[in-house]
């Protein structure tokens, strides 16, 4: 990596727990950035196995029953 890239990288890494909802290690969130960037590439690659273990991946780690209901309810247009 050259050094003008750091601060993206850098600044990638310290958002990516605020949108996991939770303090986690470099690592994780630098695996996550890399799932969801997989998953993206994916679609156009017609992939949809790497999508839906993107979403998946995402999916666990959303607070709080609430937020699983309503993410299910806009998935599949009714209540759970």
């Amino acid at each position: 990596m050259y050094r003008s890239q750091i601060p993206i990288v850098e600044q990638a890494i310290e958002t990516a727990p605020l949108m996991l909802g939770s303090d986690r290690s470099r690592g994780y969130c630098l695996e996550m950035i890399c799932a969801d960037f997989l998953a993206g590439a994916n679609l156009e690659n017609e992939n949809p196995e790497v999508l839906l273990q993107s979403a998946l991946r995402f999916f666990k780690f959303l607070p709080g029953e609430e937020k699983k209901r309503t993410l299910l309810h806009r998935v599949t247009g009714k209540a759970s």
